[in-house]
């Protein structure tokens, strides 16, 4: 196993679980390992050659299924997880976490007509679905698209977890309302330890400037107010940045600082949010 692959693993399990992601041991040729959707108690295997991330890693087949899930529902995720893997691998790049936080939000958006093509499911399971989804729309405010993120890559440090992701905002209605779609409509970074956030926003009101910029710690003492600086040390506007981080048991010390504001710094330049 690559030391990638392996870093990518142990994110991966500190944020989804201890048995996410396990490498089957038993399984007859080597880089077999089993994918648990939690959400849907599905498990899917996967073949990860040796060349990962140069070369794509594979779906093969589903594993497994909970006792209480609908028939066809493992070949609907199957079918997804391949789809996903093909749009979002990048030669180099490693793809797991992208795959699974892809995954999660595509189950939580199908539609109802969507799921009935491929799961035989019963009127209240359509019902439940529907108010799902419909309780995902009505997060913030109805009029606003929910937010484009760009995100990090995922650093792992004494077991904590850090990741960021930005979007462009405009208002400070949308930044407010981005944070809470963000935490209702993803089940892992609402269970994060801390969600660091910050945002500047320059707009015209009737004729004149104005400026709004705030942050907040959300528990992580100090830590919004150096995420804010970044912003104004890189002189980025109308943007909104979220660092997640899950607390590995280990206190990093004034070093957590700067690997918070290197992973919204990350981001940052990969939504292309400075100024040329």
């Amino acid at each position: 196993m690559s030391e990638e692959l392996q870093n990518e693993i142990e994110a991966i399990n500190a944020i989804y679980g201890a048995q996410t992601i396990q490498n089957l041991v038993d399984a007859k040729s080597c880089g077999q390992y089993s994918l648990r959707i939690q959400q849907v108690e599905v498990t899917l295997r996967l073949s990860i050659p040796h060349q990962y991330p140069e070369t794509c890693l594979q779906v093969t087949a589903v594993e497994g299924v909970g006792s209480a899930s609908k028939k066809g529902l493992g070949n609907y995720v199957l079918e997804t997880a391949r789809d996903l893997v093909q749009r979002i691998f990048t030669p180099g790049q490693v793809c797991l976490f992208d795959l699974l936080q892809e995954l999660e939000q595509s189950l939580d958006q199908v539609s109802p007509t969507s799921m009935k093509e491929h799961v035989e499911g019963s009127e209240h399971s359509d019902a439940e679905l529907e108010h799902e989804i419909k309780s995902a729309e009505e997060v913030g405010d109805n009029n606003l698209a929910p937010p484009h993120w760009v995100l990090s890559a995922t650093v792992t440090v004494k077991k904590s977890v850090f990741i960021a992701r930005a979007c462009t905002v405009k208002t400070t209605k949308e930044a407010q309302s981005a944070i809470a779609h963000l935490l209702a409509t993803d089940k892992r970074t609402s269970k994060a330890t801390h969600n660091i956030s910050a945002y500047r926003i320059r707009s015209l009101i009737e004729g004149k400037e104005m400026v709004f910029q705030d942050c907040d710690d959300d528990g992580e003492d100090a830590a919004g107010g150096r995420l804010l600086k970044l912003l104004q040390m890189m002189d980025v506007w109308n943007v909104l940045v979220v660092v997640s981080r899950w607390y590995g048991g280990v206190k990093l010390g004034p070093a957590r600082f700067g690997i918070i504001n290197a992973v919204a710094r990350e981001a940052i330049v990969a939504g292309r949010f400075i100024k040329s």
